[in-house]
């Protein structure tokens, strides 16, 4: 199965590490031009450097109204749009305070409910497009550490599909995909913050799955290049039957046969 997303553009937010980086190096590898996104310049320059393809960069806060209407303006158009930026971290319930949900809201969801507002006409104009949200495990499966990280994950959930019935007949596929515990660097802070810091990483990676995602059938963290994998398929034309739906990658953590 070769994918082929020569001429298309693809915009993928929070892409100067991680899973957004794995993503845009995936889609870049594919054939398609990469557009990466996020606060840091230095940081995006040096992500695009380790691409191989056609790529771009757009500092700024997508998270704010002014951040987005710079992007916009340097980048009217795309073909795929890969919502990912997010934050994650843990904290007690009864101590998330008001403004700790505004902000899960805000950066999680709303951010991406912006983009696609401002993308999604454009590319049901031109009768293709391919828009997803990172969604998480999390969306399902509430962790009791992080109760407002999950609410944010549900909520893309029920965002995509409604999206993907404005694109209805369109040509245009919205999704979710649901990742797992992934290995990331943020990961590895959030793995350390429950387990400590004196386990080498291989053994604090395999507590923190035996005690806090026991669940897992994969019983390790996911690569971020396998979370691309999804991705890159879901941007292609041989997904073009696939929308409204949510689709994991997760390990087998979410113990159920659907979302």
């Amino acid at each position: 199965m070769r994918i082929d997303l020569t001429g298309k553009k693809a915009l993928v937010t929070g892409s100067s590490q991680g899973i957004g980086l794995a993503i845009a190096s995936g889609l870049a590898a594919a054939g398609a031009s990469v557009v990466l996104t996020g606060r840091d310049a230095a940081k995006l320059t040096a992500a695009a450097a380790g691409i191989t393809g056609e790529v771009t960069t757009v500092a700024g806060d997508v998270t704010t109204e002014d951040g987005t209407a710079a992007l916009l303006e340097a980048v009217p158009d795309v073909d795929v749009l890969v919502n990912n930026l997010g934050v994650f971290g843990a904290r007690p319930a009864l101590e998330i305070t008001d403004d700790e949900w505004r902000r899960y809201f805000e950066v999680n969801v709303l951010t991406g409910v912006r983009l696609t507002r401002a993308y999604l006409p454009g590319m049901r104009d031109r009768g293709w497009g391919r828009i997803q949200y990172i969604a998480s495990d999390s969306a399902v499966t509430i962790p009791a550490e992080m109760i407002h990280y999950g609410m944010s994950k549900t909520a893309l959930l029920a965002v995509s599909r409604g999206f993907a019935k404005e694109a209805a007949g369109s040509g245009v596929t919205v999704n979710s995909v649901i990742a797992g515990p992934t290995h990331t660097g943020g990961v590895e802070e959030f793995v350390r913050s429950l387990v400590g810091d004196d386990l080498p990483w291989d053994d604090a990676q395999r507590e923190f799955m035996r005690a806090h995602r026991p669940q897992s059938l994969l019983q390790r963290l996911i690569e971020p290049e396998e979370i691309a994998n999804m991705c890159v398929y879901l941007a292609s034309p041989l997904a073009s039957a696939t929308t409204g739906g949510a689709l994991r990658v997760d390990g087998g953590y979410v113990d159920t046969i659907l979302p």
